[in-house]
């Protein structure tokens, strides 16, 4: 079973020269989280892949993760960050995956100054873009997951990977899952599909997170394991990253082995285009 994770960021220090947003503060451990610490947890989990996803308060450069895929392509694939508002946006789409290593796109719609974005129609333009190049967007969208059915219907073709489960941060076990049928409704487009990354911060219970089961098992129903991206966004877990991978290897006792294969793996594969 070749397990792949879905979502793991790396960065550099706040310096000069390469500085952060203004205002921004991780809220991992640490000042920076480079691939060589990736790459060792990854080892020491029996973990064959990573995709790399630029934190949010590096802004928009992609510079770390591409610099990572580039070095090891065989162990890291990169969904960059994108600002569709810039002045050569349009150019920019069609040479996105001329950059080595990379994959898709990656958007935190959650956030300023972005949180608008789904429903002003300020970048419709970008969606046929993204369509017509084939590139798949990752969308952190915690509360506004009916805003993204309007745009799957308008653009069969463009692929969507709901990041997290579409989970708010800081609420754990059945709180943190209230309005889970807001992100059930996606799965009528086939065209979603949802990571179902960070598991273990969203429960108070250790390793195998029993109580998150049956969100689980019905996100498991609504979407089928070949749209069940795992991923464990490695610097805000909870637990130790082989609890993480265990889980997915050993828990969710709902999963076929045939589906345990696609959730762990081969749906990420299939989904941003990287072959096993």
């Amino acid at each position: 079973m070749v397990i792949i994770d879905a979502q793991i960021h790396v960065w550099s220090p706040d310096v000069s020269t390469r500085p952060w947003r203004p205002g921004s503060t991780p809220r991992s451990q640490g000042a920076a989280c480079s691939a060589e610490q990736v790459l060792r947890v990854m080892d020491d989990a029996g973990v064959a892949r990573t995709v790399l996803v630029p934190p949010s308060w590096v802004g928009d450069d992609n510079t770390d993760a591409l610099d990572a895929a580039r070095r090891w392509p065989d162990r890291f694939g990169v969904m960059g960050r994108f600002d569709p508002t810039a002045r050569d946006a349009e150019a920019r789409v069609q040479r996105w995956r001329e950059q080595p290593g990379m994959r898709g796109m990656r958007f935190t719609f959650h956030l300023p100054p972005s949180s608008g974005w789904l429903a002003d129609g300020s970048i419709d333009w970008f969606w046929t873009a993204a369509e017509r190049a084939q590139l798949p967007l990752m969308v952190n969208v915690p509360g506004q997951t009916a805003k993204i059915a309007p745009i799957a219907q308008r653009h069969p073709r463009l692929r969507f990977i709901v990041d997290h489960m579409a989970r708010p941060r800081g609420l754990k076990d059945d709180a943190a899952f209230a309005d889970l049928d807001d992100v059930l409704a996606l799965a009528r487009h086939p065209n979603v599909a949802v990571k179902t990354s960070s598991i273990p911060c969203y429960s108070t219970e250790a390793y195998p997170f029993r109580n998150l089961d049956k969100y689980l098992r019905r996100i498991h129903e609504a979407f089928g394991a070949r749209r069940m991206l795992w991923g464990t966004d490695y610097t805000r877990l909870t637990v130790p990253y082989r609890d993480a991978v265990r889980h997915v290897r050993e828990g969710m006792d709902f999963l076929s082995a045939g589906d345990r294969e696609w959730v762990a793996g081969r749906a990420c594969a299939e989904w941003v285009g990287w072959k096993i």
